[in-house]
């Protein structure tokens, strides 16, 4: 343990503790809520020039097969079109709902109860079409909001230029809903931006990857979230993750240097009037940044990404065009609960969680800690009953240790080992449940979705060794277990089927139902997935309709 661990793990520990859900109370979060009054769920920097991007994503050929086996004819140049795609698909509005005077827009990234903390920022060197510099994402208008631009200017070369994203949380979007729970939320929104922009790197062929080591100062200061005279009275940002894109991929090179910038635009207020304040989100915010020091300790784990399916994944929609998939992606909030699930469509879904040097675990760099227990209800040729994912040979040993209700380990398969390593990859069976669907409605805090479904899940962290040796950990648990739900998501609407992820649940309850002692391992997120019920009443209009009338957002707009 080093010394920042040593220092801040138990103050993780106890945040962790104290935002358990309870069969008895929730974790404590507002009174009330004035939905009139809902943070704005865009941000924008005033003052700040825009860069007006294309909807070209419509014209990708990619298909969903092809992502899993990439060409190397597939892959796009940089330029403003592909990085427009790029964004179109990972973080851009897919659709608009209503329902009576209520009117909501959907986003090809998730978020817990669609409150969006996550903001995308745009580092870009020698991008045909864009100058050099920082921008901010707006999804609003699909435009750049030029936050700096670079003192030194790069010539676009044939290779294209170099590309980096920057991912950080506005809390306080999600404090207002959820309370102290909060900080959990936005770490596994960052899980699943990061998956989704992965995804649509791959749809243009290029890689994604997050860089490794980057303190907290230094994230900050690469994506101008430093500079607190920009930010004033308005929510300030908390940097979360940096992530190389593109081909070559700039995995080894550092964004340019800001010294000598010149920076633009003032940060938009979200919420004008507050109403609570959460102190113990920004404790364990502060206690989990990465800090320099911490930064060479290095996470220990089995030696290396483990190998596991080495057989090509196979959809249903496998060829239709990524981009259509992606972007019809929702959370289902209503199943059928007579609908089953073939058994070729659940081990398609379930074998794409394992952490192979395929998309998307190719773009995460450390070990596999979280690992799925899955509790079946209706597959075509399962028993009703709970099974297990060890996603590495760690994690099979600690579940078999800590999972105490299971009645039996029985292999259902083995994966075949992927790049030629020894350990695989192996669903377990681990017990049959007369009333499972009924039980884990009541443990996912009673909600009809979690029994509904064909199956749900538990995703199970190995949780006190890992914060023993990094305090920041606890935030790269909580992301794992969001990348996992984005490739849920994905591969269950490439299935036809259709997923939700549920971060209500009661923790301590799950616990005692796995037969849980102590914290060496942890339940971090839930999820659900089955045969959707479409709600008749909402309507549905295109992502981008309002753009024909809409006002500009702030001055300094650009075409």
């Amino acid at each position: 343990m080093d010394t920042n661990a040593r220092t801040n793990a138990p103050v993780a520990l106890a945040y962790h503790q104290r935002t358990k859900h309870h069969v008895q109370r929730f974790a404590a979060g507002p009174e009330t809520l004035d939905w009139d009054a809902q943070p704005s769920p865009f941000r924008v920097w005033h003052g700040a020039p825009l860069v007006h991007m294309p909807l070209v994503a419509d014209g990708l050929e990619t298909t969903w097969g092809q992502l899993h086996a990439p060409l190397a004819s597939m892959r796009q140049p940089l330029s403003l079109d592909t990085l427009a795609c790029l964004l179109e698909l990972s973080f851009a509005l897919t659709a608009w709902k209503q329902f009576g005077p209520d009117r909501w827009a959907l986003r090809a990234n998730p978020s817990s109860g669609n409150l969006h903390p996550t903001e995308v920022y745009v580092m870009a060197v020698g991008v045909a079409g864009l100058d050099d510099g920082l921008y901010h994402y707006e999804p609003l208008h699909h435009a750049l909001a030029c936050r700096a631009r670079y003192a030194q200017q790069t010539q676009a070369g044939p290779e294209g230029g170099r590309l980096w994203v920057g991912l950080s949380s506005i809390q306080w979007r999600e404090a207002w809903k959820y309370g102290e729970r909060a900080f959990r939320y936005c770490q596994l929104d960052v899980g699943h931006a990061m998956g989704a922009l992965r995804y649509a790197a791959a749809a243009l062929g290029w890689q994604a990857i997050s860089l490794e080591g980057w303190p907290h100062e230094a994230l900050a200061a690469c994506m101008g979230l430093s500079r607190e005279a920009d930010f004033g009275v308005a929510e300030r940002e908390e940097p979360e993750m940096l992530i190389g894109v593109g081909w070559p991929m700039p995995g080894e090179t550092v964004p340019p240097d800001i010294t000598g910038a010149s920076w633009f635009g003032q940060a938009g207020l979200l919420d004008r009037r507050p109403m609570y304040r959460w102190p113990v989100i920004d404790e364990v915010t502060q206690a989990t940044r990465l800090t320099a020091a911490a930064a060479d300790v290095k996470l220990t784990g089995d030696g290396g990404k483990p190998s596991g399916c080495g057989e090509a994944l196979q959809a249903v929609r496998q060829g239709e065009a990524a981009a259509t998939i992606i972007r019809n992606r929702r959370s289902a909030q209503h199943f059928d609960k007579q609908a089953h699930m073939s058994r070729d469509s659940f081990d398609g879904i379930v074998r794409a969680l394992l952490p192979t040097a395929n998309l998307p675990w190719d773009a995460w760099p450390n070990e596999a800690r979280v690992h799925p227990v899955l509790y079946v209800y209706r597959v075509n040729g399962m028993v009703p009953g709970v099974y297990a994912l060890p996603r590495s040979p760690q994690g099979t040993s600690l579940l078999m240790q800590e999972l105490r209700a299971a009645t039996m380990w029985e292999k259902l398969w083995d994966a075949e080992p992927d790049g030629g390593g020894e350990w695989r990859a192996t669903l377990w069976r681990l017990g049959e449940h007369e009333k499972l669907a009924g039980a884990l409605r009541q443990l996912s805090c009673h909600q009809a979705i979690a029994s509904d479904a064909c199956f749900s899940l538990s995703l199970v962290a190995q949780f006190e060794a890992s914060l023993d040796e990094r305090a920041d950990a606890y935030r790269l648990l909580l992301q794992e277990a969001g990348l996992i739900g984005q490739a849920l998501y994905l591969n269950a609407e490439a299935q036809g089927y259709r997923g939700t992820g549920m971060g209500c649940y009661f923790d301590d309850a799950v616990h005692h139902f796995l037969g849980i002692d102590g914290e060496r391992v942890q339940v971090l997120y839930h999820f659900t997935i089955g045969v959707p019920l479409v709600d008749s009443r909402i309507t549905m209009e295109p992502p981008y309709s309002h753009l024909a009338h809409l006002a500009p957002l702030h001055d300094g707009d650009t075409t």
